[in-house]
């Protein structure tokens, strides 16, 4: 399935744009064949320098994040590549946490619980997910069950395994697990405990470092963007 899909083919076979691909980011299309509906995360579109430096970079990394966690279940499935420069992802039918503000949608207790257990197990894999934090990223299944997607900035415990970037890991898996609790804090701040409000709102020196890091990164993408 889609094995065959090639770039050209997409403007014929396209049902929807998702999103318009900026500077900085890649177009996603959604595809079907045979019935069976995909999403492609493209970077053909972009500049040549970031699409053949970022973008290849970053459908590599997101490619061995989803051949990591394989057929595992609240992930969706990697169903090809297409020249290094785009990733076709199996499409999850639900709706992201992004858009249920000003819904009636309000997601129970047990799918809070389930996403705890999704993100437990593949930290339990040596995997994060590093961009949990935005709320478009986890997806209300139509099933009821949680859903993480775009696993560009995923890292494996192996590539911070040494001291001093053992502590960013560390700093990672906190923050993987304070998505949960700022989804919760819009949504159901009752059920919030002390001890989960102060993991959230405690910001370390490592943190700080972290994000400072982040900052000079994205300035330089758009630069070179």
């Amino acid at each position: 399935m889609f094995e065959n899909l090639k770039l050209s083919d997409i403007p014929k076979n396209k049902e929807l744009i998702l999103r318009k691909q900026t500077s900085t980011s890649p177009v996603i299309w959604r595809v079907s064949e045979n019935g069976i509906k995909a999403v492609v995360k493209d970077f053909s579109h972009n500049g040549f320098w970031f699409r053949n430096i970022v973008g290849r970079f970053l459908i590599w990394r997101e490619k061995k994040a989803y051949k990591r966690l394989g057929e595992f279940s609240g992930v969706p499935a990697l169903l090809g590549s297409i020249g290094g420069i785009a990733l076709i992802i199996e499409e999850v039918q639900g709706i992201d946490m992004g858009t249920i503000e000003g819904t009636d949608i309000t997601p129970d207790e047990k799918f809070y619980k389930d996403l705890k257990n999704l993100i437990d197990r593949f930290h339990e894999r040596g995997i994060i997910h590093c961009d949990l934090k935005r709320a478009p990223n986890i997806i209300l299944g139509n099933d009821g069950n949680p859903y993480i997607i775009d696993w560009a900035a995923a890292i494996s415990k192996s590539e911070l395994s040494i001291f001093p970037f053992s502590l960013i890991y560390k700093r990672f898996l906190q923050d993987d697990l304070n998505a949960i609790t700022k989804i919760k804090l819009k949504h159901c701040p009752e059920n919030v405990g002390d001890e989960e409000k102060r993991r959230y709102t405690e910001r370390g020196r490592v943190e700080m470092v972290i994000r400072g890091t982040k900052n000079r990164l994205r300035n330089f993408l758009k630069k070179i963007a």
